[in-house]
């Protein structure tokens, strides 16, 4: 059954997601009748690959200390993924039940580049540097879901883009005003420049036969980028983009563009290591969104919300190791990024929780 954006508001942490994000996500998932009497988490790809609601019906948990709950489709508890909790050891549907199944590594990235592009993620001094150009901010530009669009963040070039290096590639980049008629990328030439469209329109040809006319491939307006192919390839251009109108561009060099697609040096840790740093005194943190945290965390942790990050660098102790986690390490290792380059010494639990 395809997914009414409606039910996702009802859902922890879905609900946190941009409008955009939840659009976009309402097309990618669905919801699942399962028969009483049917376990929803038979399948072992659900507690590795999925995150699962339960909306209609009663399904019944089994836990390691061998207590037994009731979960009601539509109650508060509802509202967070069942496979949350590690302790259940065992599920069966008490009545027909609706269930809502995402893949867990969708929604990680969603959530990962929602927090990063929340205003309050961005340096202040960022986007007074951006604002003070003609058309969109970096935080526009991340929840711009056609530029960055979440097939690209899964499989694109962007893949390979750590989350918070996206900060530095927009502090990075240059304005330029372009004309109609101007060239900005010529087929077979090298790659020098990433754009993205602030304002007017590009016209993309390729000869395919040089006995013939160039062949209009398409035509990209506001919003859209281009230009990233042949620099993560080390390729040449196969394509000529030329301006249809007057335009702004904002464009990153090939010698940026490499370097951040470097992955960061972050410091993993195993669980039982992480325990033994704790022990010595480091300070567990959770970088999920509050509503994450409220619901389950590891006991004594602190919560460092990613998109809120920059706020509590002033409280906390430069002197005390932090083991940051969530639950697949793609938001913690963000933030351990952001954390290290403050100077703090931090580590992410490798694989997160989910490990």
């Amino acid at each position: 059954m395809a997914v009414d954006q409606a039910v996702l508001e009802r859902l922890e942490p879905v609900a946190k997601l941009s409008a955009a994000r939840k659009q976009e996500l309402a097309g990618l998932c669905y919801i699942e009748k399962v028969n009483k009497n049917i376990d929803p988490m038979r399948m072992n790809i659900t507690k590795a690959s999925q995150v699962l609601y339960v909306l209609k019906g009663d399904l019944g948990l089994n836990f390691i200390n061998g207590h037994k709950l009731i979960l009601r489709g539509g109650s508060p508890a509802a509202k967070h993924p069942v496979n949350n909790d590690c302790h259940i050891t065992a599920t069966i549907a008490l009545t027909d039940l609706e269930i809502l199944r995402i893949d867990m590594d969708l929604l990680d990235i969603m959530l990962t580049w929602d927090q990063l592009s929340n205003d309050d993620g961005v340096p202040k001094q960022l986007v007074a540097h951006q604002s003070a150009q003609p058309g969109r901010t970096p935080a526009d530009w991340m929840h711009d879901t056609n530029v960055f669009s979440v097939s690209k963040l899964q499989t694109g070039v962007f893949s390979q883009l750590p989350a918070a290096n996206i900060e530095a590639m927009f502090g990075r980049m240059t304005h330029i005003t372009t004309m109609a008629g101007q060239v900005i990328i010529q087929q077979g030439a090298e790659g020098d420049y990433y754009y993205l469209i602030q304002r007017g329109t590009v016209v993309v040809t390729k000869v395919v036969d040089f006995s013939q006319p160039a062949v209009v491939m398409a035509e990209l307006n506001e919003g859209c980028a281009f230009g990233e192919e042949a620099l993560a390839s080390d390729n040449k251009r196969n394509a000529t983009v030329t301006m249809k109108t007057d335009g702004e561009l904002l464009r990153l060099n090939k010698q940026d563009f490499q370097q951040l697609l470097k992955a960061p040096l972050i410091k993993q840790v195993s669980r039982a290591e992480a325990e033994d740093k704790v022990k010595a005194g480091a300070v567990w943190a959770d970088v999920r969104l509050p509503s994450e945290y409220s619901f389950e965390h590891i006991q004594d942790a602190i919560n460092l919300p990613l998109n809120e990050i920059r706020q509590w660098l002033v409280n906390l102790d430069k002197s005390a190791p932090y083991i940051l986690y969530c639950p697949t390490g793609r938001r913690s290792s963000a933030a351990a990024f952001i954390l290290a380059q403050a100077g703090f010494n931090v580590y992410v639990l490798a694989g997160g929780t989910r490990s």
